[in-house]
Order: C-alpha cells, then sequence, then structure tokens
C-alpha cells in the first residue's frame, strides 16, 4: 500500500454581523497576511483583523479573518 500526498486548497473566511463572506485564494504561495492585505480595500474591515489558526473542513484549508471592532469586553 502506498500513501499518496493531497494539498488541500486554501480559502479565507470573513466573519461579520453573523455573516460569513468565503474568499477564493489569489495566491497559493502568499502568506494569510498578504492575502490579508489583497483582500483590504474591498472588505475594510480587515484592517484591523487577525487571521486565526487554520482547520480543514470539507477537504479545505480554512482561515478566518476576525475582527474585535463592534464587540464589547
Amino acid at each position: 500500500m502506498s500513501l499518496i500526498s493531497v494539498t488541500l486548497p486554501r480559502v479565507f473566511v470573513i466573519k461579520e454581523g453573523g455573516k460569513e463572506t468565503k474568499l477564493t485564494d489569489p495566491n497559493s504561495t502568499w502568506s494569510p497576511e498578504l492575502v490579508q492585505n489583497y483582500y483590504m480595500q474591498q472588505f475594510p474591515i480587515l484592517t484591523n483583523a487577525k487571521v486565526q489558526k487554520p482547520f480543514v473542513k470539507d477537504d479545505e484549508h480554512v482561515y478566518e479573518f476576525s475582527s474585535s471592532i463592534g464587540t464589547k469586553g
């Protein structure tokens, strides 16, 4: 039996007001921070967002951008 190596695609998710926006990976060689900068003009909420640790869901590496703006505490 041989092992097969599979590279999972990356997706980026913005969570805002209970709504999720799924973003495609513009360049698989970029760091998550570069992807954040790439989408920042289109999604200003990313200006103060942090990239969370990736997790696997539905055969994709999911990176979530979370922002503390507008939350109390």
